[in-house]
């Protein structure tokens, strides 16, 4: 029993996401602190451990090869930017334009994609971590190199120690990405249940809501695992992955499932009050949830997935609730009883994939199984894209320009102030400003609170520990904690890293001296940053709310003519329909967080946040309508009234097309289009078909047309309150 214990607490704590980098992170600060004590020279510990910091910021998932030669990479630029601050610090004026300009184009390489934007960002940091050693460079240092070598030897035992842990576990964050990727599936369908209980007055609009907020965390999780693939496969197959591919692309297809809709609840849960069926769909839907949440588990534990016997008696039970119902031979329900069988066999769908999860080396992959890679793969091809970047309408454009004057504010400040110890206004600044205000007002916030814990915690474990080799063990301690909390909770990891500075400093000098500057430059930093993204080129939400309305009409406007493209060839699953359905749904959770940004600005533009989310419950609701003629794609094109209704998908695409070219070009919207009324009287008036996807096909674009009015009222309002 013990063993079993102990290999299951094992596996426990390798589940952890955080814990292979926290370990490693561990090794690293121990190593360097060990090193440092046994040669007795502690005044080398400080450079030492930021640059350990400063290469774990700029580690990004990737094979063990593409790691090894990013860590190379970062470290000649590491260095490069060290050597460049001692050259340069002695010449105010030649130092503020460099760090300046550096800055500005440090954040335009994040055009290139996460990888280099994250490299970029740490080597900003690390070009402010030299400066926090130059104060002693008169005293320790004993040439201009040595600060830059052991700035340059931290990063390399942090770089090294990464290697070889993506190279013995390279499975891990795929792993980890993949089980957080089904955690969000759980939550989408327990969300998603919640519309299905037969309530009298119930917030349908409240519950659409955080099904569409829930919906942007599983496109996050969707983009986050196709980059972890990505990175392992290079567009390419490669058995050692394929496993999880398989899982990733599974994911994919209960996502479009979970987020179908076949008919508007509030007229289901009218119709079938007095009937069980609906609370069956939702007793399914949980179970199914259930299933998602058994699966993450599973994966980060490494153990087998059994998703459980029960599931088929819920749908028989269901399907026997929808029989009785039939023979009711209500006339009223013959509609609302065909989508009841969509959504039956859409559950049905749902059960069979989260089987197939079980063993998903059975699962054929589809002949088209590559992903998009969106990355650049020449030199020519990055720059393109920076230069794409180069217009102020590019909110990067305008985050590297705020952010690199809000560098050279603070520098001044720092030489006005205290030029020693002015170091963390520039860090501040950098950590603090976000590319818009809301993200930018939360984290400011964070830093200030987090820095009065941190100085309020380091004051009583200095009266508690006053020896110098505890207080060494507490900055390890403060420095792992800092890193495994850095994306998770900015108020802890600000609290955790200020320890781990103080008692840092502390080794070689007297730590309760940098208390007040530590407020104070956190302070100051905070406030220059707050100052910054408010006055210089602010990227105010509403002023662009008209462009992430128009890009979520038109996606969803493609992603519409691709399933009809599915309906008239055969179901292929390829590269263009998965791109123009992740288009449409990343479009979707963009406008979520959007919105969610405007109610973090002030009262003057957030005039339009009450419109925003109408406009979202529309467009995530016409989503949910298309992604059901997405779940039940089969080839119909023989069918005799197949071709009118590939013509009407069409039209109704060019009207989403349409309203979005009059919002990007802030043209007149009309309010009324006749066309469209005499499309959703024609699909009203369709024949009744036998054939129960036909039908299917109906309803949905029926369903889709309705919501057209609505958009477009939405639309005009948008427009003529900008």
């Amino acid at each position: 029993m013990g063993a079993l214990s102990l290999s299951h607490s094992l596996r426990r704590l390798w589940a952890l996401e955080r814990f292979g980098s926290g370990l490693r992170f561990f090794i690293a600060l121990a190593g360097c602190m060990a090193w440092c004590w046994y040669h007795q020279q502690m005044e080398l510990l400080t450079p030492l451990f930021l640059g350990v910091i400063a290469s774990a910021l700029a580690e990004s998932d990737d094979s063990w090869q593409g790691r090894l030669f990013s860590a190379c990479i970062t470290l000649i630029f590491f260095f490069l930017t060290a050597l460049s601050v001692e050259l340069l610090y002695p010449y105010p004026w030649l130092f503020v334009v460099a760090l300046s300009g550096s800055t500005f184009w440090l954040i335009m390489l994040g055009a290139l994609g996460e990888r280099y934007a994250t490299m970029a960002f740490a080597t900003l940091i690390l070009a402010i971590y030299t400066m926090i050693g130059l104060e002693q460079s008169s005293e320790v240092l004993v040439s201009i190199w040595q600060q830059p070598i052991l700035l340059v030897t931290g990063a390399a035992v942090y770089g090294v120690l990464s290697v070889i842990w993506y190279g013995s576990f390279s499975q891990q964050p795929l792993q980890h990405s993949l089980a957080r990727l089904f955690r969000e599936q759980c939550a989408y369908l327990k969300a998603k249940s919640a519309l299905f209980e037969p309530l009298r007055n119930m917030d349908i609009e409240g519950h659409r809501l955080a099904i569409a907020k829930q919906n942007s965390r599983v496109v996050a999780a969707l983009n986050d695992t196709k980059s972890i693939i990505l990175h392992r496969v290079g567009g390419r197959n490669n058995s050692k992955v394929n496993r999880y591919l398989k899982l990733y692309f599974l994911a994919q297809d209960i996502h479009e499932r979970a987020s179908s809709s076949h008919y508007p609840y509030q007229k289901l849960s009218e119709a079938f009050f007095h009937s069980d069926v609906l609370f069956r769909c939702l007793r399914l839907l949980r179970q199914q949830g259930d299933g998602c949440k058994a699966l993450a588990k599973a994966i980060e534990m490494r153990q087998p997935f059994d998703y459980g016997g029960g599931h088929t008696a819920a749908l028989e039970d269901l399907q026997g609730a929808i029989a009785y119902l039939k023979q009711q031979n209500n006339p009223e329900w013959r509609d609302l009883l065909r989508s009841l069988r969509a959504l039956a066999n859409n559950l049905s769908t749902l059960d069979h994939l989260l089987r197939d999860a079980a063993n998903p080396d059975v699962v054929a992959l589809t002949k088209d199984d590559a992903i998009l890679d969106r990355d650049p793969h020449t030199f020519k091809e990055a720059f393109e894209r920076v230069l794409q970047h180069l217009s102020i309408h590019s909110l990067l454009f305008r985050h590297a320009l705020r952010l690199s004057i809000a560098v050279a504010a603070c520098y001044g400040i720092m030489l006005a102030l205290h030029p020693n110890q002015g170091y963390w206004i520039l860090l501040t600044a950098v950590f603090v400003c976000r590319p818009n205000y809301g993200a930018t007002r939360a984290r400011l916030i964070e830093r200030i609170i987090g820095t009065l814990i941190g100085l309020g915690a380091s004051w009583v474990l200095f009266e508690l520990f006053p020896q110098l080799w505890i207080q060494a063990l507490i900055a390890v301690a403060a420095g792992v904690a800092y890193f495994t909390t850095r994306t998770s909770h900015y108020k802890y990891s600000t609290a955790f890293i200020t320890l781990m500075v103080l008692f840092c400093f502390n080794q070689i000098g007297d730590g309760y001296n940098l208390f007040i500057p530590r407020l104070t430059d956190t302070l100051i930093g905070s406030a220059v940053a707050g100052l910054a993204v408010f006055l210089i080129l602010p990227d105010w939400q509403a002023r662009r709310l008209n462009v992430v309305l128009a890009q979520t009409l038109r996606n969803n406007g493609r992603y519409l003519q691709q399933i009809m493209q599915e309906y008239t060839q055969g179901k292929t699953d390829d590269m263009a329909y998965r791109v123009a359905r992740r288009d449409a749904h990343n479009a979707d959770a963009t406008l979520s967080s959007t919105l969610t940004n405007m109610l973090k600005e002030p009262g003057h533009f957030r005039r339009q946040t009450d419109i925003g989310f109408r406009f979202l419950l529309l467009s995530h609701t016409l989503l949910s309508y298309i992604s059901a003629l997405g779940a039940h794609r089969e080839k119909l094109a023989h069918a005799p009234t197949y071709p009118l209704l590939n013509q009407d998908a069409q039209l109704l695409a060019a009207s989403l097309e349409e309203i979005a070219q009059q919002l990007i070009k802030r043209e007149p919207i009309e309010v009324h289009s006749e066309t469209e009324q005499q499309l959703t009287y024609r699909l009203r008036d369709l024949p009744e078909e036998e054939d129960d996807t036909l039908r299917l096909l109906q309803t949905q674009l029926l369903l889709i047309s309705q919501q057209l009015g609505s958009i477009r009222t939405l639309a005009a309002h948008v427009l003529n309150k900008t």
